[in-house]
């Protein structure tokens, strides 16, 4: 069905607005949930979406219980706490909905939300130099790595011909 993207409180405009430009690249669907450390219509969201915003799908929610309200599908939440590695999960299946949850660049995704889950709870492997990635990067991991188990479905693997063309190198 759809591959979707939660961003719980997301606090950086330029984050936000890279994982936009991410979600319109790849057909994903991106969820916000308030508060929002900005506003959507500012300046920085829309020069890191390079202007694609107006393609993008998206969902704006109060809180973490309205989107459980209104969503069903298979949640998955990205902590470094989480005893679960993110590349053992099998999404192959068409027909379910995915929601990766990200949460906010200072204090990530709430305890007592990840407790509720904890066999949903995912972690990708890093060293131990390094506390988290940047969440524009974990959420391109989680869409591609979903979109290689179902082989980049309605996606282009060359350039297209409105733009420079699949020949481009050999001109």
């Amino acid at each position: 069905m759809s591959i979707n993207i939660v961003l719980y409180e997301p606090e950086i405009p330029q984050n936000t607005g890279n994982i936009m430009r991410t979600c319109v690249a790849t057909n994903t669907i991106l969820h916000l949930i308030k508060p929002l450390g900005f506003s959507l219509s500012q300046s920085k969201i829309k020069r890191s979406g390079v202007n694609y915003i107006d393609k993008l799908e998206y969902k704006v929610y109060e809180s973490f219980e309205d989107f459980v309200s209104k969503n069903v599908g298979e949640f998955y939440f990205f902590s470094r706490y989480g005893l679960n590695n993110f590349h053992s999960l099998k999404l192959q299946d068409f027909k379910k909905d995915y929601y990766f949850f990200i949460g906010k660049e200072s204090t990530g995704i709430p305890k007592e939300i990840l407790q509720k889950y904890l066999d949903r709870c995912v972690r990708l492997p890093m060293t131990e130099n390094v506390r988290s990635l940047n969440v524009s990067n974990v959420a391109a991991i989680a869409i591609y790595e979903a979109l290689r188990q179902q082989d980049y479905p309605n996606l282009s693997n060359f350039e297209p011909e409105s733009m420079k063309g699949k020949d481009f190198l050999l001109k």
